[in-house]
């Protein structure tokens, strides 16, 4: 599979889980070019985000008459995940703010699953850091790597240090795979401690559904972290070896 494939099999779990399908069923798009893939899914989300639009915009309005608490406790109960991630590109920030650090983590991690991030920027950045935290911990628990592949791009670099730690090595491969900005990797990948990004692509040598991620990662990192990569070439199976020399090459 070419960096081209890689990015366009992204694009395609992305999209199913948008539009609720398997990805099997999408396969057929794997000769789009990822670039279209990515706008398509991107319009597919405007549309569900801008349906019913002004009952949405009436009730963010709306919610400004409710102190902070009680609004907290009608979203968990009465809301939902999902209306509260439509809202939530909708309230003030401060009021997005005042009412997510009052939610559970688990159901913030519900309504993260069903938001789209670059309407809620604003909000998310500001989310105390304890809190995307332990979020990043339970989507980890739900293996929601789509969710958390999104969000790494709308955090600041010391929120993506610390939720990388409740991350595992192998999950680590999982979420670049996913990574909403590729362009990023190389960044995040230097946020890592020494010696995690060794130990985070030799969890794919005993597991070949992570090749492919693990290969897809190494497109994107820079020569500092690629010397990374060739020190550990020797000690990978014959066939994850010629690969990545190949990958590098």
């Amino acid at each position: 599979m070419t960096a081209r494939n890689f990015a366009a099999r992204a694009e395609i779990l992305k999209l199913a889980r948008v539009l609720g399908v398997e990805p099997e069923n999408l396969d057929y798009l794997e000769r789009v070019d990822e670039d279209d893939l990515r706008a398509f899914r991107e319009q597919v989300t405007d549309t569900l985000f801008d349906a019913n639009l002004t009952v949405l915009q009436r009730m963010a309005l709306a919610s400004r008459l409710l102190p902070g608490a009680v609004l907290a406790k009608i979203a968990e109960r009465v809301f939902g995940p999902m209306l509260c991630a439509r809202i939530a590109g909708l309230v003030d920030v401060n009021r997005g703010i005042d009412v997510a650090k009052r939610l559970s983590p688990k159901f913030l991690a519900e309504v993260a699953a069903e938001l789209d991030p670059r309407r809620a920027s604003a909000i998310i950045t500001r989310i105390p850091l304890d809190t995307v935290v332990e979020v990043a911990r339970e989507l980890t628990r739900r293996e929601d790597w789509i969710t958390l592949g999104r969000f790494v791009g709308h955090l600041p670099d010391v929120t993506v240090q610390r939720s990388l730690e409740v991350v595992g090595n192998a999950d680590l491969l999982r979420i670049a795979f996913v990574l909403d900005d590729k362009s990023r990797i190389d960044h995040v990948v230097a946020l890592l401690p020494e010696g995690r990004l060794a130990a985070v692509l030799r969890a794919a040598v005993d597991d070949e559904d992570l090749w492919d991620p693990a290969l897809d990662l190494i497109t994107h990192l820079g020569d500092e972290r690629l010397d990374t990569v060739l020190a550990l070439v020797d000690e990978l199976p014959a066939g994850l070896r010629e690969r990545v020399q190949a990958t590098i090459r």
